[in-house]
């Protein structure tokens, strides 16, 4: 039944590919191509290899697997960060007094503007691209974990010092799982913010991936290219949204189902 009402929702992408053929066919411009040639030339890039290979080519190899190993790593090291930083700042209110203005501070400078820094720094390649990501996306992270560590509700943290727990215990069975509704929150805003990140770092600090693909078809003026990266990179951003909502609804099934008795 989801499935059928999941379909029923799709029927907005047939209507716009129609409408987008039938404007760019009128157009005549070589710089935006019909869908169908895009779509031809997606399948020439990266979906004509053999079957033993899933009809991966080995273009699609080089653009997909360095791409989505930087923005996996990327993600997972800011998760790892932000939340580690958010609960200890948000459970210190001396600790947050101090770094408050120094988090908005940094939440504020664009990441784009210190690529330029992260390769001075770290050179050219997945260091400085895996920084920049890190760096653009840790704030939401940070932001809502402290947010939700604040907002702990006091008499369960009462109840829990009651029953003698420890401070490991507390932070661990009533401080952590109360604030992972917003940790979970942060954390698709930041997968999100990844994925864009990751095609400025290829692009300014990258000899491979799907956004020096982008960038390379740019130059060399392939627009069915071009736009044949884009559309990947609009799927790939709706796959890893819907995959991290399913996530989420199977981690947080016990907070919906807790507010539904409350």
């Amino acid at each position: 039944m989801n499935v059928i009402r999941a379909a029923g929702r799709l029927w907005l992408v047939p209507v716009t590919l129609v409408a987008w053929e039938i404007v760019t066919r009128a157009a005549e411009q070589p710089f935006f191509p019909p869908p169908s040639v895009t779509l031809a030339r997606m399948g020439e890039m990266w979906l004509s290899g053999p079957p033993a290979h899933l009809l991966l080519t080995e273009q699609a190899m080089s653009d997909f697997g360095p791409s989505l190993a930087r923005l996996f790593a990327g993600w997972a090291l800011a998760a790892v960060l932000g939340v580690a930083a958010g609960v200890a700042i948000g459970c210190s209110p001396r600790l947050s007094g101090y770094l408050d203005p120094l988090i908005h501070l940094g939440r504020a400078v664009p990441p784009p503007l210190l690529v330029p820094f992260f390769l001075a720094l770290l050179k050219l390649g997945t260091p400085a691209q895996l920084a920049t990501i890190v760096f653009g996306i840790i704030w939401p992270i940070l932001v809502n974990t402290i947010d939700g560590a604040r907002t702990v509700d006091r008499q369960h943290l009462e109840t829990a010092r009651i029953f003698g727990f420890s401070t490991t215990q507390r932070l661990t069975r009533v401080i952590v799982p109360a604030a992972m509704p917003k940790i979970f929150a942060g954390l698709r805003l930041a997968l999100a913010l990844a994925l864009i990140l990751l095609i400025v770092a290829e692009i300014f600090a990258g000899s491979g991936g799907l956004g020096y693909r982008l960038l390379s078809a740019q130059r060399t003026y392939l627009y069915a290219d071009m736009w044949g990266c884009l559309v990947v990179l609009g799927l790939l951003g709706y796959l890893l949204n819907s995959a991290f909502l399913l996530l989420e609804r199977r981690v947080l099934a016990w907070h919906r189902s807790a507010r539904q008795t409350t």
